[in-house]
């Protein structure tokens, strides 16, 4: 079995959504197609709940109305038939009187999970609506049914594995089944998430859980590039990558994948496929525990990040000085990006701010603290590029002109990291794929 996932873009236009029915159909393969919300949904969603937050239901009734008029907009292109249309127009009902029940309710943070859920719900059944109507045998696959998170956010593995597989039993001649990404079920049985980019997670998690031959991420774009394409001239597609140089991208911001998606696909050894829904025959990339070749493969960026910089002559050959700084940023879960140290000082990269304040009050203990914010990770990554003597010479010729804040290297032997402040990415980004890929 293998799963199918499609983001935003992919289901956010009617013909599109009608070229994932044709790519799902295409062979009789056993698969699970996961989908995200419609593009532009969980942004709106999202605003909704911003709006109610601030106690502006004037302004989340606006936004509320503005989302309803695009699907009614959008059902009608996408179905055909009166049974077809009329199933879609009390689907879209059903999901819009519910939003404008909350506008009458308190707000609360249990309700905008449940805002947020909205968008997976309509987008999964409007496509298995889609299916209905073209006659194409599929079962709908409810994700809050099976898929969940602990007290910590963490998905329960094991037991969305035997409750898939125990739903999964009962459908055992069926080969299509529909259901949702980015959704689940918390520790308290709530509505909750995998959070932004959830549903390339969703995908992976459902992977491992079933033990599934491929799991398949289709975007608009064919496979991840070796640069950012958006910012720099000249980029190209990278056919394979290691779950390590794949995890090390998607994390400092190669964007086509979620970054916590790659673990459980590679826990269980799954080959992950990323394509493009408007090329299907393009190869794209493929991952793997494979490793292949030595050298930079690719560069990412990673946005908004905060520099930290803790100075203090006491540090000079203070025991547990790094322990006790670290368990400040522990105690307010924020994770830290990179570290750099010398015998007087220790700077440290975040992209949340949530508690920053308090972070800064605990560390002005041990001495004196600066903050740079808008700031760049420059991610350079590929197989043992640590031990490869030339390439650092490379990337501080790319980057000569640009002060750079920060460097990770060594840490890991397939990633170089660069700090530096975010107006010079863009020109940073194309220095680097000038000297690094020389085409």
């Amino acid at each position: 079995m293998k799963i199918m996932k499609f983001g935003g873009t992919s289901v956010g236009k009617p013909e599109r959504m009608h070229q994932v029915k044709d790519l799902i159909t295409r062979d009789n393969d056993r698969k699970i197609i996961v989908l995200s919300a419609l593009s532009g949904t969980t942004n709106a969603l999202v605003g909704i709940g911003e709006a109610l937050a601030e106690g502006k239901k004037d302004l989340a009734k606006e936004r509320i109305d503005t989302l309803h008029a695009h699907y009614q907009e959008f059902y009608k292109e996408l179905l055909e038939s009166e049974a077809g249309r009329k199933k879609a127009e009390k689907i879209i009902k059903e999901h819009f009187e519910f939003l404008n029940i909350i506008l009458k309710i308190s707000f609360n943070e249990a309700i905008n999970r449940d805002i947020l859920a909205q968008g997976e719900l309509l987008s999964t059944k409007l496509f298995y609506t889609l299916l209905e109507e073209k006659d194409i045998p599929a079962i709908f696959l409810p994700a809050l049914e099976y898929m969940s998170i602990d007290e910590n956010s963490e998905p329960e593995v094991a037991k969305i594995s035997d409750r898939l597989k125990a739903i999964l039993k009962n459908y055992d001649k069926d080969t299509l089944f529909v259901t949702q990404g980015y959704i689940c079920k918390n520790h308290r049985n709530e509505v909750d998430n995998l959070k932004r980019g959830g549903s390339d997670y969703t995908a992976s998690l459902i992977g491992a859980a079933i033990k599934a031959s491929v799991v398949e991420i289709w975007t608009d774009i064919d496979g991840m590039h070796n640069n950012d394409p958006r910012v720099v001239d000249k980029t190209r597609p990278i056919a394979q990558l290691s779950f390590d140089e794949a995890a090390e991208l998607a994390y400092f911001g190669a964007k086509i994948l979620h970054p916590a998606s790659i673990w459980p696909a590679q826990t269980y050894n799954i080959p992950v496929k990323l394509l493009n829904t408007m090329q299907p025959e393009a190869p794209g990339t493929t991952i793997t525990a494979e490793e292949t070749g030595k050298g930079v493969k690719a560069i990412a960026a990673k946005d908004g990040i905060i520099a930290v910089k803790i100075k203090s002559s006491r540090m000079l050959l203070a025991y547990g000085f790094l322990r006790k700084v670290f368990e400040i940023f522990e105690k307010y879960k924020t994770p830290i990006d990179m570290i750099t140290t010398s015998e007087v000082a220790v700077s440290v990269t975040i992209d949340d701010d949530t508690h920053l304040k308090e972070i800064i009050m605990e560390l002005e203990k041990f001495g004196n603290t600066e903050i740079d914010y808008h700031q760049t990770i420059v991610c350079v990554a590929g197989n043992m590029i640590a031990e490869n003597t030339g390439m650092i010479k490379e990337v501080v010729v790319a980057l000569q002109d640009f002060p750079v804040r920060m460097v990770s290297y060594g840490g890991s032997r397939n990633n170089v990291s660069i700090l530096l402040d975010t107006k010079f990415k863009n020109e940073a980004l194309q220095r680097l794929n000038d000297e690094l890929f020389q085409w």
